[in-house]
């Protein structure tokens, strides 16, 4: 027998879309300037394109600051399912739960523990996500403002010259691109395999689970 439970508060729903949106959108204008492969014969001064795409870039990127901050303080304030240690492979039954999920993924079990939080190899590669993040957050930031006196000594103390930043930055966005693409694929294999609503989860905030399985 199934019963429905809140998971996710609409705090946590909000910061999702706002940091994945963000990551589309900065993934996509980051490629263009890197690349800029539009060629117009428009006068520059009245089409300026690279300028447009840099600042809807900047746009994006204050949206991503303000999503990672949600989560920083939905680590430790969030309910007990958003909070840092539910999900973090950092006690005995988390552990098990981490090489439990692994195993069921590789198809080598047919069962795993059911969280109404995330399993705890989705938690580890979120947190990953998160300080990779804030990687990405300093590489920028120490690349939109290099005459900041802080944001300077910190660029050159953590990434050296902003060519070297601007490399980091590029290497991370891959990492953020490739992300995207597993979440999406796991987060639909598990919507088919097993009965919990986790996609209708990050709209509604609600899981279905068999009262025998929560934890």
């Amino acid at each position: 027998m199934y019963e429905k439970r809140l998971a996710w508060s609409v705090l946590f729903r909000l910061f999702h879309w706002a940091f994945a949106l963000s990551i589309m959108v900065l993934v996509a204008t980051g490629l263009y300037i890197h690349y800029p492969w539009s060629n117009s014969v428009i006068e520059g001064s009245r089409s300026f394109v690279v300028a447009k795409v840099r600042y809807v870039h900047f746009v994006a990127g204050f949206v991503f600051i303000s999503a990672l901050l949600v989560r920083l303080y939905l680590w430790f304030f969030g309910n007990r399912q958003e909070k840092l240690w539910d999900s973090a492979p950092v006690t005995p039954a988390n552990i098990k739960n981490l090489f439990s999920t692994i195993g069921y993924y590789l198809y080598l079990t047919d069962r795993h523990e059911q969280r109404l939080g995330h399993n705890v190899l989705a938690g580890t590669v979120y947190i990953l996500t998160i300080l990779f993040g804030f990687c990405q957050v300093m590489s920028g930031l120490w690349m939109l403002y290099p005459e900041s006196p802080f944001w300077g000594s910190w660029g050159v103390s953590l990434l050296g010259s902003q060519a070297q930043a601007r490399f980091v930055h590029y290497l991370i966005m891959w990492y953020f691109s490739i992300f995207v693409f597993i979440h999406l694929y796991i987060v639909i294999w598990n919507d088919v395999k097993d009965p919990e609503g986790l996609i209708s989860s990050i709209f509604t905030g609600r899981k279905f689970f068999h009262k025998d399985t929560i934890s």
